[in-house]
């Protein structure tokens, strides 16, 4: 093969501009499967931690906030239902939530990091139904027994207000507590752990 009259550098270049006109083809036509597997924002916003500002709930005062597509409640309970908690125990099917899904840092007598504030998905753990917030205390339609807390109407599951669940109930177990943690005093990121585990 002769390499006579032929310009080696030109040849050079033109091989270059090739392979690199080329990767740019290669690369804009495999962009969109790409970006295609991404998630959309929708899908990342459900999965995104949810900041939620709890300085004007009142003592007694449940407010609702979706995370992941989920109603998450929180409650700010009084220093009696807190007294009360601890009373309720032999009526419980798992009063210290060993079987129940929780983080670490949630597995006590409250189910909380700090005992006034409950933090709890409010999906029953039965068949899914959302159970209903009653924190008065021996209501007629729920008897002389019932001292505060949540009542599924689908199948009858009740739970204290902790998200205990009580035994003789279809619920299998306590409701789920999410991972969360305090941003300061007046603020939760449901979501996300802050290292309490």
């Amino acid at each position: 093969m002769t390499t006579e009259g032929v310009d080696i550098d030109k040849r050079r270049f033109l091989t270059q501009a090739a392979v690199v006109i080329g990767a740019i083809g290669t690369g804009a036509a495999t962009a969109p499967f790409i970006s295609s597997m991404k998630p959309s924002a929708k899908a990342e916003a459900l999965g995104a931690p949810v900041e939620v500002d709890i300085s004007k709930i009142e003592p007694g005062q449940l407010i609702r906030v979706l995370w992941r597509g989920k109603p998450v409640w929180i409650l700010n309970r009084t220093p009696n239902s807190l007294a009360i908690l601890p009373t309720l125990d032999d009526q419980l099917r798992d009063p210290r939530s060993k079987e129940s899904e929780q983080p670490k840092a949630m597995t006590n007598e409250f189910r909380s990091i700090k005992p006034e504030i409950f933090v709890a998905v409010g999906i029953c753990t039965h068949l899914g139904c959302s159970p209903v917030y009653r924190p008065e205390v021996a209501p007629a339609d729920l008897g002389p027994d019932w001292k505060g807390g949540f009542f599924c109407p689908c199948h009858g599951s009740r739970f204290d207000l902790a998200g205990r669940v009580y035994k003789a109930v279809p619920a299998p177990t306590n409701l789920v507590i999410p991972p969360y943690h305090f941003v300061g005093d007046t603020r939760i990121v449901i979501g996300m752990s802050g290292g309490e585990e």
